[in-house]
């Protein structure tokens, strides 16, 4: 594998994240609720800043691995150059068998995914930037990395995010078990050109 170039999109950028993303990340996290209420506002920081040099360096190391380039992108808005979130493809384990559409049985043994994710900022929720950098992505997943699906895993009351996976195409399952808790909403999209 090689470092995955920058994405385009009719509006959006996907970049690598840089160490100046810093404060607009934060910012971005705060305002959707994905901080840790147990800790100061200079814990949180630190604990962003560590995450966000991990992706800087995560970007690099795995390309002069040869790996798949797993991680979190920064996405940009073209016209101004704003982080508005991001956008990434995560290594997923998990019981994914117990979904219907992958197996459907009951106490599934654990198989590995490429799960893909989103993020964008609170203001700019609602304008479809979320389904624009997921389907920039997908389609760079399939057509250069030839992957064969991909996944996103949500909450069953994130209805946002279920209508996003909607709109990407994504066949919607639920968990028909109670364990694992956390596995609740999985969407699942094949790639169309084998």
């Amino acid at each position: 594998m090689r470092e995955m170039p920058i994405l385009e999109s009719e509006r959006l950028r996907i970049r690598p994240f840089l160490p100046a993303d810093l404060p607009h990340l934060f910012v971005i996290k705060q305002s959707i609720g994905w901080m840790d209420a147990e800790k100061t506002a200079e814990q949180q920081l630190l604990a962003e800043a560590d995450y966000l040099e991990w992706c800087v360096r995560n970007e690099r190391q795995l390309a002069q691995l040869d790996q798949p380039p797993y991680g979190d992108r920064a996405v940009v808005l073209k016209a101004s150059n704003q982080l508005i979130g991001s956008v990434g493809l995560v290594p997923c384990v998990d019981v994914y068998g117990q979904l219907p559409g992958l197996g459907g049985q009951a106490n599934a043994l654990a198989t590995a995914e490429v799960g893909l994710l989103w993020l964008i900022d609170g203001a700019h929720q609602g304008q479809g930037y979320a389904s624009e950098a997921a389907q920039t992505l997908i389609d760079y997943a399939f057509g250069s990395m030839r992957l064969q699906r991909l996944i996103a895993t949500t909450e069953y009351d994130n209805l946002a995010s279920q209508a996003v996976m909607r709109k990407l195409g994504m066949t919607i399952e639920h968990n028909p078990f109670s364990d694992p808790p956390w596995l609740q909403v999985v969407g699942i999209l094949h790639n169309p050109h084998p």
